[in-house]
């Protein structure tokens, strides 16, 4: 099993989401900051660091938003979804107006994200291609999720990860 856990932070309307690249895609694909647990790490610390990793923002964890599972083929994942706030407050939102470029030298970084950016809560669900993503995060957004919980015997997509190690 495959443990994940992303963020939702939400700022002026906008959700801060993150491009990543994957070897098996040929372009990248949107999603919320966050990833894959490392061994002896719990899920909390898993969204702070790969927060940090991936936007070059500290965040806190408020609560947990929801939790979602899925198969592809045999791997199965499970992600849970906090509610983060970023530590710094203004001065941290402001930090995001720069380029991606010019977060990755704050970083420790991830190369294969391609893009940071707040993108319109009313396009999210366009931006957000993949449907074990999208449609849990589109249904807690419109307060629709039942349980907090979303579960698909089938995640319709493969991911192979970069760097493939864990």
């Amino acid at each position: 099993m495959i443990h994940l856990a992303t963020g939702i932070v939400i700022r002026e309307g906008r959700l801060l989401l993150v491009a990543s690249r994957y070897p098996n895609h040929a372009e990248p694909l949107w999603n919320l900051p966050g990833g894959r647990q490392q061994s002896g790490e719990l899920l909390a610390e898993t969204v702070v660091r790969e927060f940090y990793e991936e936007t070059a923002l500290r965040v806190e964890v408020r609560e947990v938003a929801y939790v979602s599972e899925s198969y592809d083929g045999e791997k199965h994942y499970l992600n849970v979804t906090f509610e983060v706030a970023m530590v710094g407050g203004e001065s941290s939102f402001d930090k995001l107006r720069m380029t991606r470029d010019e977060l990755r030298m704050t970083a420790e970084g991830d190369d294969h994200v391609a893009a940071v950016e707040w993108v319109a809560l009313e396009e999210v669900a366009t931006r957000i291609v993949v449907g074990v993503v999208r449609e849990p995060l589109i249904a807690y957004l419109d307060g629709k999720l039942e349980r907090r919980y979303a579960g698909f015997h089938d995640a319709g997509v493969t991911i192979e990860w970069p760097t493939d190690s864990r």
